[in-house]
């Protein structure tokens, strides 16, 4: 008889031991996540907010909140067609964007890959990294000064 109790005695604190886990579980499920790294919208305005305005400000022109602790101050980007002999140079842009052209101090050296890279680092889907930079290079046309 004493071994049925033990088994009894160890089933209630095995129902007992599942219960709290359950109970953990659920609590964890339930705790606020982590802010998002890939932002869900691929419009250019929304992208430039979320990952550009800490540096660029949100009118682009250099003025995030950020921007006073880097060693070399972020340009403002409204001037870039200006600076161009009234051209947006997009191409030029884009590839700044993707990595894939010459690093501005800013950002450091090629060691320290900026936005293509990270896009592909966060979301494996080539295609919509593509249409995220595209978006971007098109929202800084779309904010030159006339």
């Amino acid at each position: 008889m004493r071994k049925s109790t033990l088994s009894l005695g160890a089933i209630g604190l095995l129902i007992a031991v599942a219960g709290f886990l359950d109970g953990t579980i659920v609590a964890q499920q339930t705790r606020p996540k982590n802010p998002a790294l890939i932002l869900g919208s691929v419009a250019g305005h929304d992208l430039f907010e979320f990952y550009c305005a800490t540096c660029h400000g949100r009118d682009g022109r250099g003025n995030g909140p950020a921007a006073g602790a880097l060693r070399v101050p972020p340009p403002d980007l409204t001037t870039l067609a200006k600076r161009n002999g009234g051209t947006f140079p997009r191409a030029q842009v884009k590839a700044l964007v993707t990595g894939d052209g010459d690093i501005p101090p800013a950002h450091g050296s090629r060691g320290m890959p900026v936005w293509g890279p990270i896009f592909r680092g966060l979301d494996p889907n080539d295609r919509l990294n593509r249409v995220r930079i595209d978006n971007i290079v098109e929202y800084l046309a779309a904010i030159q000064t006339k």
